[in-house]
């Protein structure tokens, strides 16, 4: 479930400047390199594409955890250090509590997991 609603977010805000640039700069300020907003917007879209089929397909292995957390992680360090920088919009601050709030629920549930044994000794499922 957290994987597909991370994966359904970041769907919906990579399509977003997409489809509706004037929508977007409205609510995120102007841009000048729209170029890269179309870039983050697109690979965005991916990432959030790819988490909800492994949602889906109730895969949720560790590479991809590892994706949603560190997407998660990786946004809200742009988001923090430019808008420090004044490059972006203060509404970025708003991403990046989301995205803690992703990483704080991804802790608790990779926490609250049984952990199955790793090497020779694990045993046959």
């Amino acid at each position: 479930m957290l994987l597909f609603g991370q994966g359904a977010f970041y769907t919906a805000a990579g399509v977003w400047p997409l489809v509706h640039r004037s929508s977007f700069e409205k609510v995120t300020g102007p841009k000048v390199d729209f170029w890269l907003v179309r870039t983050v917007g697109s690979l965005l879209g991916v990432v959030g594409a790819t988490m909800m089929l492994g949602a889906a397909r109730h895969e949720s292995g560790p590479e991809t955890r590892s994706l949603a957390i560190g997407t998660a992680g990786a946004i809200t360090a742009i988001d923090a250090v430019y808008v420090r920088r004044g490059r972006i919009s203060r509404i970025y601050l708003l991403d990046a509590a989301t995205q803690v709030g992703l990483i704080a629920a991804w802790v608790t549930t990779l926490l609250g997991r049984p952990r199955r044994p790793r090497g020779p000794f694990r045993m046959a499922a």
